[in-house]
């Protein structure tokens, strides 16, 4: 990618990015629940992403891209489609470091989400009925106004938030086992190649929902496959797979598994009531893969990866059956 010294994915630059990674983040917690141990017969811990500034770990990778780009790159335009994380990662980044970011999002996007990428001064745009359309869009308007399109896989992105898979491993150095809700594909990447380099028996696992199974296809199949998207987990939303990310974790992830959505909203009330946090339902899912497989998990340190805290205001009150307040 033009103007940025990183080639590639490894725990060398991942080390580096960290360096950008914290001159403006801090680590996040990662904590043990003793009543979501005893439900899974194992020692869960869960990685809190949700405690980033942008309640999600994309953050990290949005940093890291940026804090690397030319003045001239950075008020060209930053251009990007997201279904809300991606997008808060990279206004949060553009206005730490003074860069123009215009964010298309679709139709129907977390309106929690959209405001924050405008409260963080990114011009967003509202464009058809999932982030595959939003991606072509942006995509086609960086082309057009001479800026500069970031793409969900791009290698800095990846660098970047691997910190947190350093922290994991800082942190519980003894993990057996980490789940990881895989979108487009950047925390797991970056998660397995840090598990993987220093401890290759630890064990990686990506989830995806069953309504939008793009890139679990691809891994199982070894070949790029679309697929539907029609998931309530706007985190793992994607109907398209990448090729870079796709080449990763057909190295680095042991296996891959699909949970229904229904499975998923269970998992995110589960998780909301014995985590004390607010957790969005991609992150959730770490949780439903984790109850399809109990049995391979027992006795074992098993990190579930909580990718992000931004569900919906509509989503949480149907959650607990309680009807959201109209805004005014």
């Amino acid at each position: 990618m033009l103007g940025l010294n990183e080639t590639t994915v490894s725990i060398k630059n991942i080390i580096k990015a960290s360096k950008n990674v914290y001159k403006y983040l801090s680590p996040t917690p990662l904590r043990h629940y003793k009543i979501l141990s005893d439900m899974l017969g194992c020692e869960l811990w869960l990685k809190h992403e949700n405690h980033n500034p942008t309640c999600a770990f994309k953050v990290r990778g949005g940093i890291n891209f940026v804090a690397q780009l030319t003045d001239e790159q950075k008020q060209a335009g930053l251009y990007t489609a997201s279904t809300g994380n991606h997008g808060q990662s990279i206004a949060y980044a553009s206005q730490h470091f003074n860069a123009k970011a215009i964010i298309y999002v679709p139709k129907n996007a977390n309106s929690g989400k959209v405001a924050a990428m405008q409260a963080y001064g990114a011009q967003v745009v509202h464009f058809g009925d999932n982030f595959d359309q939003c991606r072509a869009a942006a995509l086609q308007a960086a082309n057009k106004n001479n800026g500069m399109f970031i793409g969900p896989t791009d290698e800095a992105l990846i660098n970047g938030v691997g910190s947190y898979g350093l922290e994991i491993i800082n942190d519980l150095p003894d993990v057996d086992l980490i789940i990881v809700p895989v979108g487009a594909g950047s925390g797991i990447c970056g998660t397995a190649i840090v598990a993987k380099t220093i401890n290759p028996k630890i064990k990686i696992i990506g989830v995806q929902s069953a309504q939008a199974p793009a890139q679990q296809l691809s891994w199982r199949n070894g070949e790029l496959i679309e697929a539907q998207n029609t998931t309530i987990a706007e985190g793992v939303a994607t109907g398209v797979p990448f090729i870079n990310t796709q080449k990763i974790m057909r190295k680095n992830v042991d296996e891959f598994l699909l949970v229904d959505d229904k499975d998923i909203i269970k998992s995110t009330e589960i998780l909301i009531k014995n985590s004390h946090n607010l957790i969005e339902e991609a992150s959730a899912a770490t949780f439903a893969a984790a109850q399809q497989i109990k049995s391979q998990l027992q006795g074992k340190k098993v990190v579930l990866v909580i990718s992000g805290g931004n569900i919906s205001m509509n989503n949480l009150g149907q959650l607990f059956g309680v009807q959201p307040r109209k805004e005014s």
